[in-house]
């Protein structure tokens, strides 16, 4: 089966980690984000994988902008069949934070997540609002902070929290459709990409993060999970399990 996979919030960590998977498992990735020079450089990579990328620049705050999106990926790959809701953004800072930073926090994540998941949604249930046997799978990236607050990291936990949140309700909205919502915790750092793999780990592998999220994609409807914890290995600090 070829997939049309959206991958909102691309930079050159885990975003293109996930996009680099997907394409080479076959899929038409498109890619989401502000940046569209990186946008480009990575699709014309993935031309050379199994699969096909589209690069859309794109505001995920902008509910004009992620109609667009959509609308251009429809057009390009067809209808949407997975998201992964990767992107996030907020000052390193506790209750000193700006109201206008802690509304851009609350903006890039659960915001950007409503107005991207309503847009999938929408390809995966079909016109007539109901899913088939398989109809999509929804992935949120989320992080310690999305189960347990941390000082000094105020909007971020906030945005984190309310994804999760997001995540279960539209789990029991979706899942009789045959739409797979899932949340993975990333309790740790994930490597840089100009960082040497240490032995044993420090950070979380984004390749692996990657290989775990088609994993999702992939999972048996009967036993589809929900919530995925992964760890940064023996070497790095675990910071909830």
């Amino acid at each position: 089966m070829t997939r049309t996979a959206v991958v909102a919030g691309v930079g050159p960590g885990l975003g293109a980690a996930v996009a680099r998977r997907f394409a080479a498992e076959g899929c038409r990735v498109a890619l989401l984000a502000r940046t569209e020079p990186y946008l480009d450089s990575l699709a014309a990579e993935l031309a050379d994988t199994e699969g096909e990328a589209l690069a859309v620049p794109t505001d995920l705050t902008d509910a004009e902008a992620v109609e667009s999106a959509f609308e251009t990926v429809r057009e390009t790959f067809g209808p949407t069949d997975v998201l992964v809701y990767n992107a996030s953004g907020t000052p390193w800072k506790g209750l000193d934070i700006a109201v206008d930073e802690f509304d851009d926090a609350l903006a890039t994540g659960p915001r950007g997540a409503l107005l991207c998941a309503k847009e999938a949604a929408a390809d995966m249930l079909g016109s007539d609002g109901d899913g088939d046997d398989e109809a999509g799978t929804v992935v949120f990236t989320g992080a310690t902070t999305s189960v347990r607050g941390k000082e000094g990291a105020l909007g971020f936990s906030a945005a984190k929290f309310a994804i999760r949140g997001m995540a279960q309700s539209l789990a029991r909205e979706l899942g009789p459709e045959g739409v797979h919502v899932a949340h993975v915790v990333l309790d740790g750092s994930i490597r840089p990409p100009d960082v040497v793999p240490g032995d044993p780990p420090t950070h979380l592998d984004p390749d692996a993060i990657a290989a775990q999220y088609w994993d999702l994609v992939t999972a048996d409807l009967a036993t589809m999970p929900f919530e995925v914890h992964l760890t940064n290995g023996p070497g790095g600090a675990v910071e909830f399990v």
